[in-house]
């Protein structure tokens, strides 16, 4: 079991119970219908760029890249297809099941028992960086930042994660979406040359 405890006060700070609104807030932040509009709009953004072509290999880049950040952050939880990959891992346990912990506000038990690495981090910055590569509009990375960001804090609001586990997340994310551009720049020149 991973016995750290360096920010145990960071996330006692921002968790709080902000009550039934917040609460609701917070969960439809990290759930997936509420960013429909937002990942729409990428989709139209791309189109604008790179048209047809450029958003089937969007899809596919950040599926690669979303999944690769996902399965990755499974190994380090225990979970997921790859979840044996590295058994003597030390995991941590999600703040909402950690019984050192004090006055912890925990929205929904809903979730595994471990959350070393945060695959919600994970994504959501592989994403961000993608895009915001790929669309290269000053104001557009600002608002994914912003997105990432909130959703980051959503799972530390819920007690589904400490900072050190979003940290963890977000970096991963960072190569994966590095990852991904990479991947998707090559797709397209690629393409270009053999037209």
């Amino acid at each position: 079991m991973n016995n750290v405890t360096w920010d145990w006060g960071l996330f006692e700070f921002l968790n709080f119970d902000g009550g039934g609104f917040v609460d609701g807030v917070m969960s439809a932040i990290s759930g997936v219908l509420m960013w429909i509009p937002l990942y729409a709009f990428i989709i139209y953004m791309v189109w604008r760029n790179y048209r047809w072509r450029g958003v089937v290999v969007l899809i596919v880049v950040i599926g690669v890249a979303m999944g690769m950040a996902d399965l990755i952050a499974g190994i380090f939880k225990h979970s997921g297809p790859l979840q044996n990959l590295w058994p003597e891992f030390p995991v941590r346990l999600r703040p909402m099941f950690n019984e050192n912990l004090h006055d912890v506000h925990v929205v929904s038990f809903k979730h595994g028992q471990y959350g070393t690495v945060s695959a919600h981090a994970a994504t959501i910055v592989s994403l961000a960086v993608l895009t915001s590569r790929i669309i290269c509009r000053r104001w557009f990375t600002w608002m994914i930042i912003g997105v990432a960001i909130l959703i980051c804090y959503s799972r530390i609001y819920l007690a589904c994660h400490f900072p050190q586990d979003i940290l963890i997340g977000a970096t991963l994310g960072i190569a994966s979406g590095f990852a991904g551009y990479w991947i998707f720049k090559l797709i397209l020149r690629d393409r270009e040359r053999a037209q």
